[in-house]
């Protein structure tokens, strides 16, 4: 969110916490974005339908319909630099970018730390759209206006931030093993054939919709978008056809749990609150929102904010980041050594330890911190120490949850190259230093050592076929 005309900026801010904005974020802010602020979705979304159990096992055995309309930030670029833009401030390769395409876009700062990602439409020659990732879309905002760049720039914020009171799309993501065919049936005239992140437009409910093709949970699904009028008629005739394939409604607690076994890490620290070279986009960030608002937690205490930045490594982009370009950061992450690239892995707690963490929460203690399901993290982002056997810090498990297609709590972790091999065993501690932190929705409680072992990612086996199937 950009600042006001005269209001205090992120830099005034950062300015004032000097050396305690570690201390802020780790006990004074409450993060903005709705899986730290589930009220903000219930007027829309519910958190559970059926049941979350249900609502999990759908993805994998029947078919799941969620609806993303509510809560990811959109930009509207449009312009004859729209592209040229997009390629100084992405690491990755734009340069197969055809109409008919979506793509991951990540962004960095000039040091090689991520700001964040978000998915990119090409609507036409030049207008792109932006969906989520709101650091991403400052970042791609204050660059437009900065570089002076000949584009326009639109914005759709969140449905509660919103002062229209809604948006300018509604967006569905139909996923599972029947989502094929119930597509096929919805879509007037049969479906046709889309590869993977690429889009089409179908007649579905009398309504036109875009169509992207791509899978969270492992089956080649259809996240599907239009005119937000619309919403009610597509999601009708979705239901409708959907009734004999066993598709079911997706709440909140089940959407934010897809991430366990499918792999993606939402939203990492943006990496601007240190360094002259980013005064200037400090100053126009507003003081009051989402960069301001970071709400840190976990294990992994430490009073340098740059302990929580991450690379690409980290996130698992390596393989999406590309040197045919000039790009913000690319000399940074040339430089960077590859024995200081951390992976990204799935950690499968030990199961004796995690009833060890229920058990705990019964007689007189130590009570542990609870384990939320199908969601533990309460951090937005949530670090966690993760050591070896041995004991030393090899990297922080960051989202943690509960996979009922699994049967095993999982979290998603950045570890060193020495420590991330599948199979390798090793302790992350659950819980806050001292006994937790001042935010109100964490309780007193002791630490606890969990053993987990080191499993890839994505963990689903279904995941896995399915972006070897793309690969190949």
């Amino acid at each position: 969110m950009v600042k006001a005309n005269g209001g205090k900026s992120l830099q005034n801010m950062v300015d004032e916490k000097k050396n305690d904005l570690v201390d802020y974020f780790f006990n004074e802010t409450v993060a903005p974005h709705y899986r730290a602020r589930t009220g903000l979705t219930a007027a829309f979304i519910p958190p559970e339908f059926t049941n979350w159990r249900d609502e999990q096992r759908a993805w994998r055995e029947t078919a799941i319909l969620f609806d993303q309309s509510h809560h990811m930030p959109e930009l509207m670029l449009k312009g004859p630099d729209a592209l040229k833009l997009l390629e100084r401030v992405g690491i990755n390769s734009l340069a197969n970018f055809t109409i008919d395409r979506a793509k991951q876009f990540v962004a960095c700062t000039p040091r090689g730390h991520v700001i964040g990602d978000c998915v990119i439409y090409r609507l036409d020659e030049e207008t792109f759209e932006l969906i989520s990732g709101m650091p991403v879309l400052n970042w791609v905002h204050y660059n437009a206006e900065q570089g002076g760049y000949n584009v326009t720039i639109e914005r759709d914020d969140p449905t509660p931030y919103n002062p229209k009171g809604k948006r300018w799309f509604y967006r569905f993501q139909l996923e599972g093993p029947n989502a094929g065919h119930i597509f096929h049936d919805a879509v007037e005239g049969g479906a046709p054939e889309i590869a993977f992140f690429r889009t089409a437009k179908v007649k579905l409910g009398g309504c036109d919709v875009l169509v992207l093709r791509h899978g969270m949970a492992g089956h080649l699904g259809a996240e599907l978008s239009g005119p937000y009028e619309e919403m009610d008629r597509v999601r009708s005739a979705l239901l409708a056809v959907g009734e004999k394939y066993g598709l079911k409604q997706g709440g909140t607690k089940t959407y934010f749990s897809t991430i366990f076994e499918f792999g993606w890490m939402p939203y990492p620290l943006p990496g601007i609150y240190t360094g002259e070279e980013l005064r200037g986009f400090r100053e126009w960030l507003s003081g009051t929102g989402w960069e301001a608002n970071a709400q840190l937690g976990g294990s992994f205490l430490s009073d340098n904010i740059e302990d929580y930045y991450v690379t690409p490594w980290d996130l698992g982009y390596g393989h999406i980041l590309k040197f045919d370009h000039d790009f913000i950061g690319r000399e940074a992450l040339e430089a960077f050594p590859a024995e200081k690239r951390r992976s990204k892995v799935t950690l499968v707690w030990h199961k004796d330890d995690v009833t060890e963490i229920f058990a705990s929460q019964f007689g007189e203690g130590p009570r542990y911190k609870a384990l939320e399901f199908p969601v533990a993290y309460y951090g937005w982002p949530h670090f966690d120490e993760v050591r070896s056997v041995g004991g030393q810090l090899v990297g922080h498990s960051c989202h943690c949850g509960y996979s009922n297609n699994e049967g095993a709590m999982l979290s998603l972790a950045m570890l060193d190259p020495q420590s991330s091999a599948p199979g390798t065993e090793v302790v992350l501690t659950w819980g806050e230093p001292g006994g937790g932190s001042r935010k109100p929705h964490v309780e007193k409680h002791a630490q606890f050592k969990v053993r987990a072992t080191v499993a890839p990612v994505p963990y689903a086996s279904s995941v896995q076929k399915l972006k070897r199937a793309t690969i190949t």
